[in-house]
């Protein structure tokens, strides 16, 4: 359920992607009609069917000069800054993962940092923090192991710079590990949930690997709560995740059994190219503070959900 915004000048960065389309289709079935930013080579295969209940604009935001002249165009008043790039292991181009998350945020503040913006939700990334041996706290001293993490971070930060500067109302979301509806197919949940209903070997790497699961819903509702609530959460860095933490042993145990699969997974097999903290786990108080949020599924039932969606939806993946 899409909560009544204080505008509806909305632009969606990132609107093809894993975030962003779920983004599109809340909004969209509200009665909104988003504006969206995307790339000419994105594959919009997420959104395709409603792209018509949006309104596009083919543009790249590392390019400023184009990027400029769609924003004074456009003049949105909320924005949800979801592009990104670097996620995964193969992502691995130093100036790629810069360009995508450091250069095309910039870019966007400051096309932005002239007009009347109610609200500007950035997109952030538990990758900020680095290795930790306990739940993870906005206050932790970030200390990114990747590229990925240092860009995420960096952008972050400038978001903050753009809040003090020039009063921006941003807020940064920090995701943990957002599954669900639509998630790529490379991602453990729907890469164990494919491989399930498809009858594939279940091939992965440690099962004592741990991550703090958000379901897609919950994360959405974050976002929307961060809208209505931006006078006390401009300025601020806030968690976003279950406050729990999972390991990859049970999150495929599970879904072997919601599934109903015959297959045994096979672990260690596998090459795991990242360093994996002993605790991946959010304090969450912050959140449930300063924009009324906290999870309402949990990690049970937003598994079950996702089965679900991908029974129903798995053509969409071949």
């Amino acid at each position: 359920m899409v909560p009544k915004l204080p505008s509806k000048k909305i632009l969606i960065t990132g609107g093809a992607g894993f975030i962003g389309s779920n983004l599109v289709r809340s909004l969209s079935g509200a009665g909104y009609r988003p504006h969206l930013i995307i790339r000419k080579t994105s594959n919009s295969w997420r959104i395709k069917g409603i792209l018509k209940k949006s309104v596009i604009h083919i543009t790249d935001l590392e390019d400023y000069k184009s990027l400029n002249s769609v924003i004074k165009k456009i003049k949105p008043e909320i924005i949800f800054h979801c592009a990104t790039h670097g996620g995964y292991h193969f992502q691995c181009d130093v100036g790629r993962i810069i360009n995508a998350n450091v250069i095309s945020t910039v870019n966007l503040l400051k096309a932005c940092g002239e007009l009347k913006i109610h609200s500007f939700i950035n997109t952030g990334s538990s990758s900020e923090y680095g290795m930790k041996n306990k739940p993870m706290r906005e206050d932790d001293l970030p200390d990114p192991v990747n590229t990925y993490g240092v860009a995420k971070l960096s952008s972050t930060l400038l978001c903050r710079q753009f809040f003090k500067s020039k009063n921006l109302p941003v807020v940064t979301l920090r995701l943990f590990s957002p599954y669900g509806y639509y998630e790529d197919s490379r991602r453990l949940v729907a890469c164990a949930i494919l491989s399930c209903l498809n009858k594939k070997e279940l091939k992965f790497s440690s099962c004592n690997l741990v991550r703090d699961f958000i379901f897609i819903e919950d994360a959405i509702k974050a976002y929307f709560s961060a809208v209505i609530h931006i006078d006390k959460s401009k300025g601020e860095i806030i968690n976003i995740g279950s406050g729990k933490q999972h390991t990859i042993g049970d999150v495929v145990c599970q879904v072997i059994k919601l599934t109903g699969s015959k297959s045994k997974p096979q672990w260690d097999v596998v090459c795991n190219r990242r360093p994996e903290p002993v605790s991946w786990q959010a304090v969450i108080l912050k959140a449930n503070k300063l924009i009324d949020w906290k999870p309402r599924v949990s990690f049970s039932e937003g598994l079950r959900k996702t089965v679900k969606w991908f029974k129903i939806n798995k053509n969409i993946y071949e």
